[in-house]
């Protein structure tokens, strides 16, 4: 086959003395026997996305390898020097299960300490809120966890933090990769100076963990939260180092955890996909659930940021709530109980982002309080805690089964949102009711909202030319009526405009740009278009709504409402 040019300029690259034998070796035996995989290893560098770098391990510039993290390492060193001149620069290093992890993590530790940059390196595998906790415990300039979320086992990734705790935002992250992309390999620092590296463990766990037990606890009676069965899974992942001991500490004593997922294992042997949002991956934990009658499943993807929740319907069935449900029953028990207890201020928000579910803008209205509404991924709810110092964060989530309890974090945070969530189970069980209820108390409260979302995987460079040619359908030739519905705005992220077609106006959108468009129809439906920024995929949001007068209804008003979004999908010819 033809292979470009400026591929085999790199390729070459990869061939001199700079890199190791091995990696040279497993070159040349790609050019002989796989030429299509050495064109996907090199056709493009690997980019930073919605939740830092992720790709696939193994040899090239589009791989992740101890070249490309040594790469980035590098400068990200360089950029720390130039951002804080004159200081002892420290950062903290945490990984979690996945084959490589923790020899990668080895290898960025190195990199940094060859640059005079004290590191704190955890001796094992953390989940990663407990590393954008332990950035601000430490007092660290910086953060990386060696994590691939939820993706496939060949992968792994790289996620970076700063001194606040949250992720990389602009303009550093344009910045950062600029000074990475001026790099030459031969740059890279990799002889360790093993004294500036300092390993970490215990005193960061029960800093964590004390700190989550104060964020995300609400005096909660002891009998009810003995009285609350749960079922608990790690999916294989890191979640199993903390999350059993903060629901001991809290005096949850009825957690049952799956045996068969308990140990971390990269592989994820018992799982399609190690990812809460997928029903499968928690079929286990159901099948516990209904075998000792626990109330609710909890469960998390391999870097315990996201987490899933399955709780029991008005039939006793348990039932897979998604990111939109648990969001708002977790934001909902927050505001209440921040206005029982007169916490409120008038300075108070909480963070969504344009993807997630609008009753968070109704949840927001109704206890007085601003909602802040950024692009898809937590770094942009933590960047709205660095922006508005003056401002009170009180919690958020998004879509994608992440939430975040107040601010000692700054991501997405499985451990306190499963600690959060077993208090308002417990609560809601002690007073005769149940989290299924409290949830549909809500919809009858602000309006039944029921989001659904698709995932439409392209592979390779063929599959990336078709995304990119879906959105610009989509841009170029907008839909004018879906499903009988007229549209009648149209709001283009890329182009940081809107078009309201009621009153034929555009409008300028003060958020970052991204590559998102959103469609609203007449009805109050809400659809939204958005390439993955870290996975090979091409997302569709849909959130529709309805009226709901009481419990007694809210199977037949679902029952309309996923109607509605089946027709949405049909007429987008999505299905």
């Amino acid at each position: 086959m033809h292979i470009e040019q400026s591929i085999l300029n790199k390729v070459n690259e990869w061939l001199t003395p700079t890199f190791d034998e091995a990696t040279q070796e497993a070159i040349k035996e790609m050019m002989t026997s796989a030429p299509k995989e050495l064109e996907e290893s090199f056709y493009k560098n690997l980019e930073f996305g919605t939740g830092g770098m992720r790709g696939v391990m193994g040899v090239g510039t589009n791989r992740i390898n101890k070249y490309t993290l040594g790469k980035n390492t590098q400068g990200l060193s360089d950029y720390l020097h130039k951002s804080f001149p004159n200081e002892q620069l420290k950062v903290a290093i945490a990984y979690d299960c996945r084959h490589n992890s923790n020899t990668l993590a080895k290898v960025v530790a190195d990199v940094f300490s060859a640059n005079g940059i004290k590191v704190y390196l955890f001796s094992d595998m953390r989940p990663t809120p407990e590393l954008s906790f332990a950035v601000r415990y430490l007092n660290c300039h910086a953060g990386i966890v060696l994590t691939a979320s939820h993706n496939p086992p060949e992968y792994n990734g790289y996620k970076v933090y700063w001194q606040d705790g949250g992720q990389l935002v602009p303009p550093q992250d344009a910045e950062i990769i600029k000074v990475i992309e001026d790099l030459k390999y031969s740059d890279i620092k990799f002889e360790a100076n093993n004294d500036l590296i300092e390993y970490i463990d215990t005193e960061v766990d029960e800093a964590f963990a004390k700190s989550t037990i104060e964020n995300a606890s609400f005096k909660t009676p002891v009998e009810a939260k003995a009285n609350l069965k749960i079922v608990y899974t790690s999916l294989h992942g890191t979640s199993i180092k903390a999350i059993p001991n903060v629901l001991a500490k809290s005096g949850y004593t009825d957690v049952n955890i799956v045996p068969e997922q308990a140990e971390p294992n990269g592989d994820f042997p018992t799982v399609v996909s190690p990812n809460p949002e997928e029903p499968e991956a928690l079929s286990m934990a159901i099948a516990l659930a209904e075998k000792i009658g626990a109330d609710m499943v909890v469960g998390t993807d391999p870097d315990s940021d996201r987490l899933g929740v399955a709780v029991r319907d008005l039939d006793g069935k348990i039932k897979l709530l998604n990111g939109n449900q648990t969001m708002v029953i977790m934001t909902a028990f927050l505001l209440e109980q921040w206005k029982r207890a007169d916490k409120f201020k008038g300075n108070e928000f909480i963070g969504s982002t344009i993807v997630s579910t609008p009753m968070m803008l109704e949840l927001a209205a109704a206890y007085d309080v601003e909602c802040k509404v950024g692009l898809t991924g937590f770094k942009w709810i933590a960047k709205f805690i660095k922006d508005f110092p003056n401002q009170k964060f009180v919690g958020g989530g998004e879509e994608s089964f992440g939430f975040m309890v107040g601010d000692a974090v700054r991501d997405k945070d499985a451990v306190a949102a499963i600690l959060l969530v077993s208090e308002i189970a417990a609560q809601a069980k002690a007073s005769g009711s149940s989290l299924y209820q409290e949830l549909l108390n809500l919809y009858i409260d602000f309006g039944f909202y029921k989001e659904h979302l698709i995932s439409i995987t392209k592979k390779g460079i063929e599959g990336a030319n078709e995304i990119k040619q879906m959105m610009i359908d989509l841009r170029e030739n907008p839909m004018k009526e879906i499903n009988g519905q007229r549209v009648i705005c149209i709001e283009d992220y890329q182009a940081s405009k809107g078009k309201d077609f009621m009153n034929n106006e555009e409008f300028e959108i003060h958020i970052p740009k991204s590559n998102v468009l959103i469609y609203y129809l007449e009805d109050g439906s809400k659809i939204c278009a958005r390439p993955s920024g870290t996975e090979p995929k091409i997302k569709f949001y849909f959130s529709v709504n309805g009226v709901l007068n009481s419990i007694e209804n809210a199977k037949s008003v679902e029952k309309e409402l996923d109607n509605k979004i089946a027709g949405i999908i049909s007429a987008m010819k999505l299905n």
